[in-house]
């Protein structure tokens, strides 16, 4: 067994409490202690062979939708006039590159930059399938290998949402890189998807779901054949939403409704359902998420940075739908960035403060986030839960002032950055230290791979 005392640690209940002693063993948390209950039940008290974590310690963060390989794109799209269609055409000439030996590259350098933020989980939005062509490798689901790969060796759990992609939009072909997403059919698609679910059936650290790309990339007729596999198989499914209003006005010339209602229509709306983004909704769609018990992923720093807009975080709320946070583009790799914006958008957005309190930030960042990957038993110190911690510095020049239990939550989620994180530990290994990933120098790491793909 393995003890932690934790300077600070936020507890399940919604509050900070100092000197807190962790017990793992086996992954999992198996005793957790409060200084004001005194010793542990067998009467120990030594320090002996407890490792030290200062600062606010948080459950692990789940970085609730990623595209790994977009991480090459940082500084290559940010500059110049467009809208989220003309970065779209820089995101597919990338696409395009890949191979499986570059993408593990990219994808394991990406996931490490992930866990120095604090993330101990990512759901990985997956659709670079096959080869350039169209042509299956010799493995279909090499590609889904190198990620579950490279996640691996980067020391974080995921989620492979597994996306089927089928088509360039309503009623368009695909064409050009968009050929590598494609299986043909929705039925082929769940062929290939079986045999990798199989493949690491039992697996505790990864888990496979599913994806609808979009309404505009899967015909009607497809979807449910995606719903289908992921129900039977009690896994969750993604489907980007409304991210953009051109996507809605095409959904409705083409089928007379909005994306929601399209999906509700089609038996994909359920409680294992995450719409990502879901930027433009209206009270009707609101209203069929909650009541369909389906959750919703923002990426406010991708959203910002394409243009799309600002999420209904505080009406989804109000509706009983729960929020959750992905870097998704990562145009930022930061997980306070990222939760804080939900807020200080809708007060940007609005005019007023305080949609959102501390704690429902927080909770949109770790249990609920995990929840939407499939995995309810993370994103909380509590006796059973994985034995993933994060240590926030409460002493840099963003967080000084919060070393204590009224003002340390606040002061991470509106101050910290992704460089106070000190310490990670996921599912009881520690992959963080001091500030230094296991790998070594992720920066550099990110260099090398980033060239490979822009020679």
């Amino acid at each position: 067994m393995t003890a932690y005392r934790c300077e600070f640690a936020w507890l399940p209940e919604g509050r900070v409490a100092a000197e807190v002693l962790v017990d793992v063993e086996g992954g999992r948390i198996v005793g957790l202690h409060e200084r004001d209950q005194g010793a542990r039940e067998d009467g120990s008290v030594s320090d002996a062979g407890v490792e030290q974590l200062r600062g606010l310690v948080l459950p692990g963060a789940a970085n609730v939708h990623s595209h790994a390989f977009h991480r090459a794109l940082r500084g290559r799209t940010q500059q110049g006039p467009g809208t989220f269609w003309s970065w779209r055409d820089h995101m597919y000439a990338l696409a395009a590159r890949l191979d499986p030996d570059t993408y593990l590259a990219l994808a394991r350098s990406c996931f490490a930059e992930m866990v120095l933020a604090g993330f101990t989980a990512v759901g990985e939005f997956h659709y670079l399938h096959h080869q350039p062509g169209g042509s299956a490798y010799v493995d279909p689901n090499e590609m889904g290998h190198v990620l579950i790969e490279a996640a691996r060796q980067a020391g974080l759990r995921i989620t492979l949402l597994d996306t089927c992609y089928l088509a360039g939009g309503f009623g368009v072909a695909p064409e050009g890189v968009q050929r590598r997403f494609d299986d043909g059919d929705a039925a082929l698609w769940a062929a290939r998807v079986e045999d990798l679910h199989r493949g690491y059936t039992g697996a505790d650290d990864v888990t496979i779901g599913a994806a609808v790309h979009s309404v505009r990339a899967v015909p009607a007729a497809e979807i449910p054949v995606v719903a289908a596999w992921a129900t039977a198989r009690e896994t969750p499914v993604h489907v980007h939403l409304s991210e953009q209003p051109a996507e809605n006005e095409a959904c409705l010339a083409a089928h007379g409704c909005s994306p929601t209602a399209l999906l509700a229509g089609c038996g994909a709306l359920d409680a294992r359902t995450t719409a990502v983004h879901a930027t433009h909704l209206d009270a009707a769609d609101i209203g069929a998420l909650a009541g369909a018990l389906a959750g919703v992923c923002l990426c406010p720093t991708t959203e910002r940075d394409l243009g799309d807009g600002i999420g209904p975080a505080h009406r989804l709320l109000a509706a009983g739908v729960p929020v959750s946070v992905g870097s998704d583009s990562h145009a930022i790799v930061d997980a306070f960035e990222e939760t804080r914006a939900i807020e200080l958008d809708l007060r940007l957005q609005t005019g007023e403060r305080g949609h959102l309190v501390v704690e429902q930030l927080l909770r949109a960042l770790t249990v609920d986030g995990h929840a939407r990957l499939g995995v309810p038993n993370a994103g909380a110190l509590q006796v059973g839960a994985r034995a993933d911690l994060v240590a926030v510095d409460l002493r840099s020049v963003r967080t000084a002032g919060g070393a204590d239990v009224d003002h340390a939550a606040a002061a991470v989620v509106f101050g910290a950055a992704a460089a106070d994180v000190t310490d990670v530990v996921v599912d009881g290994r520690r992959v963080v230290r001091d500030r230094v990933h296991r790998l070594g120098d992720v920066g550099a790491l990110l260099t090398e791979a980033i060239a490979a793909v822009w020679p």
